[in-house]
């Protein structure tokens, strides 16, 4: 019996959260990015946050702008603007994406020299939406960005969400 009640939940929530993939659905996204595992005193404080918003155009198919920031205590800054597209496989709330994005890099040495530039990023991404509620998600992902100046611009990184569906 709890076996096919646990089955019976499953089924539902799954169902609801196809739901929220639909055409015309809106999407909203707020992301903690560059979470540092370790702190040491040379690097201090770093931290990054990233802002999405799109809308389904198809069912299981979005089209989502971004925007996101970065802080190094030590110097660096980065502020990065693109568009995107993911797919969500119907049912489960695993989700690909890739996408166009333009960086624009700040660095300051203690010597006060600055170096900055913008470069252009291809970036893809796998994750899973874990809805709370219907319309609430968690959504960790991993990341990839590829850098068209040069290769050392490149990231994998891991990003922890929260997404709206309505």
């Amino acid at each position: 019996m709890k076996k096919l009640f646990v089955c019976l939940v499953l089924m539902l929530a799954t169902t609801l959260a196809h739901a929220q993939f639909e055409q015309n659905k809106w999407y909203f996204n707020a992301a903690v990015t560059n979470l540092g595992l370790s702190y040491s005193g040379s690097e201090e404080l770093r931290m990054g946050g990233q802002i999405t918003a799109g809308t389904f155009l198809f069912d299981d198919i979005a089209l989502l702008m971004n925007g996101e920031g970065v802080y190094h205590k030590q110097g660096e800054r980065s502020a990065t603007f693109g568009v995107g597209a993911r797919y969500y496989f119907s049912q489960n709330g695993i989700y690909v994406g890739t996408g166009i994005k333009f960086r624009h890099y700040e660095y300051k040495a203690e010597e006060e020299n600055t170096t900055d530039f913008t470069d252009g990023l291809w970036s893809f991404e796998a994750g899973y939406a874990f809805f709370l509620s219907r319309t609430v998600t968690i959504e960790p992902a991993v990341y990839y960005d590829l850098s068209f100046k040069d290769s050392d611009y490149s990231k994998v990184g891991f990003k922890l969400g929260f997404g709206l569906y309505f």
